[in-house]
């Protein structure tokens, strides 16, 4: 986060992602698959409504620790086991998800106080003073979110989402409940590499999707070429958001003055984040689906979780880009709107034809927006819009 002293920022050097962080996300691309399998047992709203609680509160912690090691160096034994008691917490959490809202949610809570605290005790090691101030005003905030998670541990009925729901909404107002967003530095090159990296892990549980649905089945031509399809609509994922908008993600950091740059990177990777992994998930599950029953009718559900995760993603992308400045996103937004309508069409047709036209709307989209957009224009960044 941008600091309220501007030199401390200046003055340091360029930091790269270590190995660690890197070991860091092992654990948290296990609790994205247990998310996946969660939605896949239950896809319905409520379902649906548990899995976006439960990204919520997973993803904030996360972004917390990528906040954290942009602004503490992982130089010393103590720090580095501090970082793996916080993978020790996230393993419970990934355990338990599962089951969180139901038997298992005193062990979930109980991993995530574990995240929180050694989080915040861990980031009072930060150099910065600011950071520090920073991060001991947000603290309350996430302890008391992690604390109604445990309190729905104990409980059952309607009071378990309504305290999972207090949770989310207290974490993610929390930096500007405790005022001290301005404080904390944020370091663009770091930053950006580090939740790119996290989204190719993310990506990869698409990959593993395939792996899953096409478990027990024998390797002919139909499942091969559900497979290859779903592998273009990850790459197709993965182009939206690499093409070059990371490189001007951190452009667009870089060039924020003072607390500015905090506020975007916590609009931009904190929040608009969260539609891109929920449709990633989604689209996840719904592939599964697809290469367990290519050509028969896709239930209603699956339908939805591949047209409406390809829009969710797409969705959350055009969020990402417009909070940061970055040009461009309107072929995006169309592809957006024909996701959604190829849901009717894997009801009354197959499960396979519909992800065959997820393909074609969006490599159409891709390669629409480099032609008449162009790279030079797509790289234009404009004044962030916060």
């Amino acid at each position: 986060m941008a600091s309220a002293a501007p030199n401390e920022v200046r003055n340091v050097g360029p930091m790269r992602v270590s190995t660690i962080e890197l070991f860091f996300d092992l654990v948290f691309v296990f609790t994205i698959t247990q998310l996946t399998r969660m939605l896949e047992h239950d896809p319905t709203a409520t379902g649906l409504l548990r899995a976006v609680l439960a990204l919520g509160v997973i993803w904030w912690m996360y972004g917390g620790y990528a906040w954290l090691t942009n602004a503490v160096a992982l130089d010393r034994t103590t720090r580095r086991l501090h970082l793996l008691t916080g993978m020790a917490g996230y393993l419970v959490m990934a355990l338990a998800l599962p089951g969180a809202f139901a038997g298992d949610g005193v062990a979930f809570g109980l991993g995530y106080l574990v995240v929180t605290v050694t989080h915040t005790v861990l980031f009072t090691r930060a150099r910065s003073r600011d950071s520090v101030h920073g991060i001991l005003r947000i603290a309350p905030t996430n302890v008391g979110a992690a604390l109604l998670v445990l309190g729905a541990g104990f409980l059952d009925g309607p009071a378990v989402l309504a305290l999972w729901s207090g949770a989310f909404l207290l974490a993610f107002a929390g930096p500007f409940l405790g005022g001290g967003l301005s404080r904390f530095v944020v370091r663009p090159a770091h930053f950006v590499e580090r939740h790119g990296l996290v989204m190719l892990i993310v990506l990869g549980e698409s990959i593993v999707a395939i792996g899953i649905g096409a478990a027990g089945h024998r390797v002919d031509a139909p499942l091969v070429g559900a497979a290859v399809l779903g592998l273009a609509l990850t790459a197709c994922l993965w182009w939206f958001y690499f093409s070059g908008d990371d490189e001007r993600a951190e452009r667009a950091l870089s060039a924020a003055p003072g607390s500015r740059r905090s506020l975007l990177a916590l609009l931009a990777y904190g929040y608009a984040h969260i539609p891109l992994i929920l449709g990633v998930v989604a689209l996840a599950a719904g592939v599964t689906e697809t290469l367990a029953h290519p050509f028969a009718h896709a239930h209603p559900e699956w339908a939805v979780a591949l047209g409406g995760g390809a829009a969710l993603y797409l969705a959350g992308d055009v969020v990402f880009r417009r909070i940061l400045g970055v040009s461009g996103g309107g072929w995006r937004v169309a592809a957006a709107v024909v996701a959604l309508a190829t849901i009717p069409l894997g009801v009354v047709t197959t499960a396979i034809g519909q992800l065959a036209a997820l393909v074609a709307v969006l490599v159409t989209a891709l390669i629409t927006e480099h032609r008449v957009g162009g790279r030079q224009k797509a790289g234009r960044v404009a004044p962030p819009h916060p």
